[in-house]
């Protein structure tokens, strides 16, 4: 537990990388390979990541992100999407559920129904804001997975979704929801972390 306490408390959003380092295939198929534990709605698994770790990409990504220099100096920067169809592929997903016996022929057609009267009857805003929310989730959980193997991250909203869309060919399906800028976090650029609310200013009990 303190293990994970550490990493908590260490990530930072890095503003600055140090250049010309590489994030080794095995660390993001590690990475990965945990982020499958995430949590998303109805195990739909909405997220999606785009990792541009090329010269060629990341310079791209940087006029994406309106010439953010922490693009330019990043290891890999990802662009993480939520799918607004998620909910089509439920079919897909729970039959292998029922195909281990996780669950029964009745159960999987309820759960069908269960889905598609969700997100149907959500509409297109409802499937829209589901692909934000369950991206974002996995993302943190990225962030974390990244710092437990020792690279640093930035999440970032400020980009062109279309530009980023066109550098990618992302699927009109799927929400660009963050740019996450990964790397080892230059320590020149290291900042004492900001002041933070009291727990009284944002938790309620009822």
């Amino acid at each position: 537990m303190e293990d994970f306490l550490t990493i908590v408390r260490e990530r930072r959003s890095a503003n600055k990388f140090l250049k010309g380092i590489k994030v080794p295939r095995e660390d993001f198929d590690s990475i990965f390979e945990d982020l499958t534990q995430a949590p998303t709605c109805f195990n739909l698994q909405h997220a999606h990541y785009y990792i541009g770790e090329t010269e060629e990409t990341i310079n791209e990504l940087y006029k994406a992100s309106y010439n953010q220099y922490k693009v330019l100096t990043s290891s890999a920067t990802i662009i993480v999407t939520g799918d607004k169809d998620a909910y089509k592929n439920a079919a897909q997903i729970y039959e292998a559920s029922k195909f281990l016996k996780i669950i029964d022929e009745e159960e999987y057609e309820a759960m069908l129904k269960a889905i598609n009267g969700l997100y149907e009857g959500g509409g297109a805003a409802f499937q829209h804001d589901e692909a934000i929310r369950n991206a974002s989730i996995t993302a943190m959980l990225f962030m974390l997975l990244a710092k437990n193997r020792g690279w640093d991250t930035c999440p970032m909203i400020y980009f062109d979704s279309e530009k980023v869309k066109e550098i990618f060919e992302i699927p009109e399906n799927e929400v660009p929801v963050l740019m996450l800028t990964m790397g080892k976090m230059d320590p020149m650029s290291f900042r004492v972390r900001g002041y933070r609310k009291p727990q009284e200013e944002y938790v309620k009990y009822k």
